[in-house]
C-alpha cells in the first residue's frame, strides 16, 4: 500500500509529526521555500502586469527533486506548511512544481503540533486558498518593487551594500524622528511635596501635596515651595475624608506575537529576534521527558488573543482543580475582543497542553525555553482567572486650605496573580486607622525638585508596540524588520535602546526627500489594510500593485534626475597609530570596523573596540572593553588578550574594594543599583540607588 506524503516546512517540525502519523505516512521537509523571486534580478515583469518571475532557488534543486520523488510514490500528498500567507504561499509553490494532478494535493492546516490537532487536521483536507495565496503575492511584489529599484540608486549615490525596504524604512524613519523629539525637547522645572504624618497613635503614614487654598495644583518653582512650607512647617492637619473601598484588577489577555515580543523583552530583556526563535522551537517540538516530542505552543505569529472553546475549558478545569473554584472568572467565559485591524486568524499564543506545567517540563528545556514557555503558560492560564482584589483607603489631610492626599492598597485576594508571577504589582502600602474630623501632626515636609522627561528612546519591545498600534507590518515582519535595520547599520543599540547611526539618519533624510510618500507611516499603515482586503477576496492583488507602481514610477524618475552623490564620512576619533591621519568608521560583510583615512597610502584597519572608561583592574595597563560571546552574551574583558585574559560578566568599577583590595563590579536587580566586591568572602557592596 503506497504512503501518503506530508510536506512541512522545517526538519524539526517534520521530526515531531513523524511520531504522531505513524508508517503509513512519509514526512519530508521542504526547508523553508523551494521556489521564490531570483536574487539576481527584479524578477517581476511589469510590462505583463507585474507577472511574477519564479525560479526554484539555488541549492534548492536536490530538495525538490526528492520531494517529486516521494511524491510520485505516493497515494496522496498532504501540504502542511505553517498556518498564514506565507505557509501558504510555499504549498501553493510546492503544488505547482510536483507536477502532479492537482486532486491529488491538498492542504492541512493545524495550529498546534499535537498529535489529535494533526490527526484532525489530515481528515479535515482543503484546497488552496489562493486569496492568501495572492495577498503574500502582492507583499512579496511591492516590497520587491521598493527594494530592488530604490536599493541600486543608494548605492549609486552613497554607498554600496546599502538597502530600502516598505516597512524596515519606516521603522529607521520612527526612530529617527524620535531622536530628534529628544534633542528639541526643552524641560520644564516642577517641585512635588511629601509629607510625613503621625496620628494619635503614634502611627506615621505619608500624604503629597495636591493644591493650595486657590485651587492651584502646580508648584513650578523653589518659591512657591518655600511659600508652602512657610506656611505649614507647625500646623496640625485635619483629616478632612476617609474612603475605603476595593479595586479590582483584571488579568490581561493571552499572548499576540506582538505583545509576546514585549513582555519577553521587558522581563528577561530578550531581543524580538530570540523570543521568535525561542517560540518557533516551543512550536515545532521538544521531546518532554515521559511525553515524547510535542509541540508545547500554539502558532506563533498571530494577532488574536482569542482561545478555543475547547482549551478553555481544559483551562478551567485546571484551574478548578489546582486552586479552587473561587479561582475562576466567574459567569462564562468571553472572547477577548480584537484590536482594530487584527486578522485573527489563529488563537492567541497558548500552551498546547494546560497539564504540561513549567515545572514538568523545565528538565526538558533549555533556560530560556523554559523562561519563555513559563511566561505563556502562566498568561493563558490567567486570563481565565478570577479578579485580584484590593482593599484601598484614600484620605484627604487639610491645613490653612493646603491639600494632602494619602492612599493605601493591601492585597485582599490574589485571584490571577496567584498563577501569573511575571505580573507587575507594588508592594501593599498601608495607611494607619484614621477617623474624619481627628487631628494628625506632621512630622516633616519633603520638598524635591523634578524636570519634565523627553519621550524615551524606542526599544524593540516599544518600536513593537507602536508598530502594531500603527498598522505597520504584521506579526510576521516585527522581528525581521528590526533585525535587518540593525544588520544594515542605520540603528545602534545603546543598552537596551535603538539609536539612529549617522547612516542611517542620511539614509532615511535622502528616502524621505524623493520616496515620502512610500516612508510614511499613514501609507504603510494603508497598504497593511488592502493586503487584508486581499485575503479576503475583495480585492484584485495586482490592482494593488498597478495603483502603486503608478505613483512609485515617478518618484524613481525623480530622484534618478535630481538624487545627489552623498559622500558618508564617520569618524572615530582615533588616531592611525601608523601614519597619525584620523581612522574612520567603514562596513564591511562582517560589521563595522575602522580604516585610515590615508587609504591607499595607508592601509591599516582594525576592530571597533567598545571602551567603557576603565583601566583594566588585572594588568593595569589595557583597557576595559564590551565583547560578546559566541552566544551574544555581553561581557568584559581587557583589550589587551590574550596578554591579559580578564573577564567578567558585570561592568567593572574603577576603584578596588576598599576592605579587601579586589575588583568591585556593578550589578542591577529589580530592588536596587550596587557595586559590590568579587570576593565572596569580603561581601562589601556600596548601594548606589533603590
Amino acid at each position: 500500500m503506497a504512503k501518503s506524503l506530508v510536506i512541512v516546512e522545517s526538519p524539526a517540525k517534520a521530526k515531531t509529526i513523524k511520531k504522531f502519523l505513524g508508517r503509513n505516512y512519509t514526512i519530508e521537509a521542504s526547508v523553508g521555500h523551494v521556489i521564490d523571486l531570483p536574487k539576481s534580478k527584479l524578477g517581476v515583469n511589469i510590462e505583463e502586469d507585474f507577472e511574477p518571475e519564479y525560479i526554484t532557488i539555488r541549492g534548492k534543486g536536490p530538495v525538490l527533486k526528492e520531494l517529486r520523488k516521494q511524491a510520485k510514490k505516493a497515494s496522496k500528498v498532504f501540504l502542511a506548511t505553517d498556518p498564514d500567507r506565507e505557509g501558504e504561499a510555499i504549498s501553493w509553490h510546492l503544488a505547482r512544481a510536483l507536477s502532479r494532478e492537482q486532486s491529488n494535493i491538498k492542504r492541512i492546516e493545524f495550529n498546534e503540533i499535537t498529535k489529535t490537532a494533526v490527526k484532525k487536521a489530515i481528515k479535515e483536507p482543503r484546497e488552496i486558498d489562493e486569496n492568501l495565496v495572492n495577498a503574500q503575492q502582492a507583499r512579496r511584489v511591492l516590497d520587491r518593487l521598493v527594494g530592488y529599484k530604490i536599493s541600486p540608486l543608494l548605492w549609486q549615490k552613497i554607498r554600496k551594500g546599502l538597502s530600502a525596504g516598505r516597512v524596515q524604512s519606516v521603522a529607521s524613519k520612527m526612530i529617527k524622528e524620535r531622536e530628534e523629539e529628544i534633542k528639541a525637547f526643552t524641560p520644564e522645572e516642577y517641585w512635588s511635596i511629601e509629607g510625613e504624618f503621625q496620628n494619635k497613635d503614634k502611627k506615621k503614614f505619608p500624604a503629597k501635596y495636591v493644591k493650595d487654598p486657590e485651587g492651584n495644583k502646580e508648584l513650578k518653582n523653589e518659591a512657591s515651595v518655600t511659600k508652602v512650607l512657610k506656611v505649614l512647617e507647625k500646623e496640625d492637619f485635619l483629616v478632612k475624608s476617609v474612603k475605603k473601598g476595593q479595586k479590582r484588577r483584571s488579568p490581561q489577555k493571552p499572548f499576540t506575537t506582538s505583545s509576546l515580543q514585549q513582555e519577553a523583552s521587558n522581563k528577561m530583556g530578550f531581543s524580538t529576534k530570540k523570543t521568535m526563535s525561542l517560540a518557533q522551537q516551543l512550536y515545532e517540538g521538544i521531546d518532554v521527558k515521559g511525553h515524547g516530542t510535542v509541540g508545547l505552543v500554539t502558532y506563533i505569529r498571530t494577532d488574536s488573543t482569542r482561545i478555543s472553546p475547547e482549551a478553555q475549558e481544559n483551562i478551567k478545569n485546571f484551574v478548578q482543580q489546582e486552586y479552587g473554584e473561587k479561582y475562576l472568572e466567574k459567569g462564562k467565559a468571553k472572547d477577548a475582543p480584537q484590536k482594530k485591524g487584527a486578522q485573527d486568524a489563529h488563537e492567541a499564543i497558548r500552551p498546547t497542553d494546560i497539564t504540561l506545567t513549567p515545572s514538568t517540563v523545565k528538565p526538558s528545556l533549555k533556560r530560556d525555553q523554559f523562561r519563555l514557555y513559563k511566561m505563556i503558560w502562566e498568561r493563558a492560564v490567567a486570563s481565565l482567572m478570577a479578579k485580584a482584589v484590593f482593599d484601598t483607603i484614600a484620605v484627604e489631610l487639610e491645613a490653612k486650605g493646603y491639600i494632602f492626599k494619602g492612599s493605601g492598597s493591601i492585597l485582599n485576594f490574589d485571584g490571577f496573580m496567584k498563577v501569573y508571577s511575571f505580573s507587575s504589582t507594588s508592594e501593599d502600602t498601608f495607611l494607619p486607622i484614621l477617623e474624619e474630623g481627628e487631628t494628625v501632626k506632621l512630622l516633616e515636609l519633603d520638598p524635591k525638585q523634578h524636570f519634565t522627561q523627553p519621550p524615551p528612546r524606542y526599544t524593540e519591545a516599544t518600536l513593537v508596540k507602536t508598530m502594531e498600534e500603527l498598522g505597520i507590518g504584521r506579526p510576521s515582519t516585527y522581528s525581521p524588520t528590526i533585525s535587518t535595520i540593525l544588520a544594515r547599520g542605520y540603528v545602534d543599540k545603546d543598552g537596551r535602546y535603538l539609536v539612529p547611526t549617522e547612516l542611517g539618519v542620511l539614509v532615511t533624510e535622502t528616502l524621505d526627500e524623493f520616496f515620502s510618500d512610500i516612508i510614511d507611516v499613514n501609507f504603510t499603515a494603508d497598504m497593511e489594510q488592502k493586503l487584508d482586503k486581499v485575503e479576503e477576496g475583495d480585492v484584485e492583488w495586482k490592482s494593488i500593485i498597478k495603483d502603486f507602481y503608478e505613483s512609485f514610477e515617478k518618484m524613481m524618475k525623480d530622484a534618478e534626475e535630481h538624487m545627489k552623490e552623498i559622500e558618508v564620512v564617520e569618524k572615530s576619533g582615533e588616531v592611525c597609530e601608523k601614519c597619525g591621519g584620523e581612522m574612520l568608521i567603514k562596513y564591511g560583510r562582517y560589521g563595522k570596523f575602522l580604516a585610515c583615512e590615508n587609504y591607499p597610502d595607508c592601509k591599516n584597519t582594525k576592530p571597533i573596540v567598545d571602551k567603557i572608561g576603565v583601566t583594566c583592574p588585572k594588568c593595569k595597563e589595557g583597557d576595559v572593553i564590551k565583547r560578546k560571546s559566541k552566544k551574544g552574551r555581553l561581557f568584559y574583558g581587557c583589550d589587551q588578550y590574550p596578554n591579559c585574559d580578564f573577564i567578567s560578566w558585570n561592568p567593572p568599577a574603577k576603584d578596588p574594594c576598599p576592605k579587601c583590595g579586589e575588583i568591585m563590579v556593578y550589578k542591577k536587580t529589580k530592588k536596587e543599583e550596587r557595586i559590590e566586591c568579587t570576593n565572596k568572602e569580603c561581601k562589601h557592596k556600596i548601594v548606589t540607588s533603590e
